[in-house]
């Protein structure tokens, strides 16, 4: 094994070290745009994961505007 060979081996296992040491795999996006006094706010929720990394996004807006 070359000497470049053993650098990227040894590249890849640090990245994967870091990459499963991290004990949560997931950026959480909330974006809570409603009235406190809302007790049925509009929502809209998605998840995305791809096994190593995943992505939550939350929204949330009131249904009435003007009070």
């Amino acid at each position: 094994m070359t000497r470049r060979n053993r650098i990227i081996l040894a590249g890849a296992a640090a990245l994967a070290l870091v990459a499963f040491a991290s004990p949560q795999h997931r950026a959480s996006i909330q974006i809570l745009a409603h009235d406190q006094g809302d007790v049925s706010p509009r929502r809209i929720q998605a998840v995305v994961d791809l096994g190593l990394v995943g992505v939550s996004v939350l929204v949330t807006w009131s249904r009435r505007l003007a009070y």
